[in-house]
């Protein structure tokens, strides 16, 4: 059977993208290499009776047009906003907690620095300004450089975009683009735990210290998405990230979508320069019109397209694309809640609803980058922890929890050649010690754990280099150059291959708009070949 389109790779953009593409009229079939779709956002059973998120743990970037479009809440999505933002202990007796709401945020942080208190709106004012361009652009083809009259449009549009920025704006959008985010928070403020709270945005998936040139946009990526209407809110999808792309899954196969798991991919066939289909690793061969990759882009290029069918200049890109996030991932299974030596509690308390962060400040974070780059591992991590039982009882037996720990610095390639299969228990112990440092009860609590390092990561999610967001974050890798400049609108040098991963624009996390905006191209092209066969409501 001839397919019009074939998605490689069952993750959550390449969901969305079939299901525009089936929306469409089209014929499409996904192929997953695992047992489940849904990528690295998937739910598991990692201890009897307990459940959790696997990698991707929290729901904010979900884009509300997918979401709309895919009608997620109607095939069984529920999203619950966390009651509180975020709590972070210091030491045994100092905490700060930061939340939505400006009065509560400006009480807690002047406990520490009035001057931090009365800056704080301000900061997140000026913050806004330019999240608020990355929202508009979220949904756009990037700006290509065939200067094209499409092209030169959507150039324009940007431009005009940033002019109405005003001066003030501008400025912030360069400082964001150009400057650290140790360096953007040390001109703001003056306390060490805020701006360790705060800088921790920029670590996430970013192997590199808060204080490296362009981390400070990291920190606006993680902020530019809302949950339930409100903008820059975090939530907790109940059933864990699994019950997003199961409620995609369910929407493509209402749309017709033929979905295959336990289907790995060895190579794309390709003929006479254009792509013609795949070749399974059984050694099926699947024809279709086109095929689309939800891989990352150095997994897709170097491992399942031959490197004949590709030009010199772009095959030293995809050798230079760089992976590694430096994640360690962490859920365990807890007998009871922490108490926090700082903040005691005895049962739930309103913390365990936050996300409890261990960064108190940026020399910390700095530090564990430091350790990663000479050791392999931060002697003292980063660690975000969230409690999603507290919020969703569907997770663990009653009166019992489970954690999940979203751990940095953590070298992707550990020095000396050494495998991370014989370190990884260690640097769990190390974590679930850092942990106790802050709540002494943690240790004696758990029940459990599954552990995912780098080299895990990537052996069971496909995550090259352990890297979430399909490649680093940083300038030389994002908009028109993500992933290589004169590709950045979804299409790949082999005619018929396109890319809908994290890899393209606008990166990486649980957004969906990857897999829309490549849906929306691949339309384009077709609607030029054959404009009868697409329905009125593609």
């Amino acid at each position: 059977m001839t397919y019009d389109a074939i998605i490689v790779g069952g993750g959550h953009n390449g969901l969305a993208c079939a299901f525009y593409l089936a929306r469409a009229g089209y014929k499409v079939r996904v192929l997953e290499r695992r047992g489940v779709v849904g990528g690295a956002a998937i739910t598991e059973e990692f201890h009897p009776g307990f459940r959790n998120s696997v990698a991707s743990y929290s729901v904010s970037l979900l884009n509300p047009k997918v979401i709309r479009d895919m009608e997620l809440e109607r095939h069984g999505l529920k999203v619950v906003i966390r009651p509180l933002s975020y709590f972070a202990p210091v030491d045994d007796s100092r905490y700060l907690i930061l939340d939505r709401d400006p009065a509560r945020a400006h009480r807690e942080v002047a406990r520490w620095s009035t001057k931090d208190a009365e800056r704080l709106q301000g900061f997140h004012q000026r913050l806004d300004g330019v999240v608020d361009l990355l929202r508009d652009i979220l949904l756009q083809t990037p700006y290509n450089v065939s200067a094209s009259p499409r092209d030169l449009l959507t150039g324009l549009g940007l431009a005009n975009r940033v002019r109405a920025m005003g001066l003030q704006g501008q400025a912030d959008l360069l400082d964001l683009f150009g400057k650290s985010a140790g360096d953007m928070l040390d001109n703001w403020f003056e306390t060490d735990a805020l701006k360790g709270l705060l800088g921790f945005d920029a670590t996430i998936g970013n192997y590199a210290s808060p204080y490296t040139p362009g981390s400070a946009y990291v920190l606006i990526h993680h902020v530019f998405g809302e949950v339930n209407g409100i903008k820059g809110a975090w939530g907790h999808a109940i059933g864990g990230m699994g019950s997003i792309t199961q409620a995609m899954a369910a929407a493509c196969v209402e749309q017709g979508v033929e979905i295959s798991t336990d289907a790995p991919v060895r190579e794309i066939a390709i003929f006479g320069g254009r792509a013609k289909g795949v070749v399974l690793e059984n050694g099926d061969d699947i024809e279709s019109r086109l095929v689309v990759s939800n891989l990352n882009p150095k997994l897709l290029f170097n491992r399942l397209v031959a490197p004949e069918h590709l030009p010199q200049p772009f095959k030293d890109r995809m050798d230079a694309w760089k992976c590694g996030s430096g994640t360690f991932r962490m859920n365990v299974a807890l007998s009871e809640l922490p108490s926090f030596s700082c903040l005691p509690s005895h049962g739930l308390a309103e913390q365990h609803g936050a996300s409890i962060i261990i960064a108190p400040s940026l020399g910390y974070l700095d530090q564990a980058y430091m350790d990663a780059r000479q050791h392999g591992w931060a002697r003292a991590p980063a660690i975000e922890m969230h409690i999603p039982s507290v919020l969703d009882d569907s997770l663990a037996p009653p009166g019992q929890h489970v954690a999940s720990l979203f751990c940095q610095q953590f070298s992707p390639a550990l020095p000396n050649g050494a495998s991370w299969d014989d370190h990884r228990e260690v640097v769990a112990d190390l974590i679930i010690d850092t942990m106790t440092q802050y709540a002494p009860n943690f240790k004696g609590a758990v029940l459990g754990r599954m552990i995912l390092s780098p080299l895990d990561l990537e052996r069971k999610l496909a995550l090259t280099g352990g890297d979430i967001f399909h490649g680093a974050l940083s300038l030389d890798q994002l908009y028109s150059a993500r992933p290589a400049l004169g590709h950045g609108d979804y299409r790949s040098p082999v005619r018929g291959l396109y890319m809908c991963g994290s890899g393209t624009h606008p990166g990486g996390g649980v957004t969906g708009a990857p897999g829309h905006n490549a849906a929306h191209e691949i339309l384009r092209d077709l609607r030029a070949r054959n404009p009868r066969r697409l329905r009125a409501n593609a």
